[in-house]
């Protein structure tokens, strides 16, 4: 695991993001000792579009009437 002082994490920040996402880890440490580890998040590779379904028990029927009522205010 890389580490990086405060400054150098801070003026690389892109880089230091990189190599946590291919390495699993980096480390920062302040000046006054406090060591602090970056981590890529669990599933962060997954699509923000990704989501669950909610059921709301509305048929395709309700939903293209309702879209066709719509088209027609419009």
């Amino acid at each position: 695991m890389k580490s990086y002082t405060y400054s150098e994490a801070r003026g690389n920040f892109a880089t230091v993001l990189e190599e946590a996402e291919r390495d699993g880890a980096v480390e920062i440490r302040r000046r006054d000792g406090a060591v602090f580890r970056i981590l890529p998040a669990q599933g962060s590779k997954a699509s923000p579009l990704d989501v669950k379904g909610v059921k709301l028990g509305v048929s395709t029927a309700d939903l293209v009437a309702l879209v066709r009522e719509g088209r027609e205010r419009g």
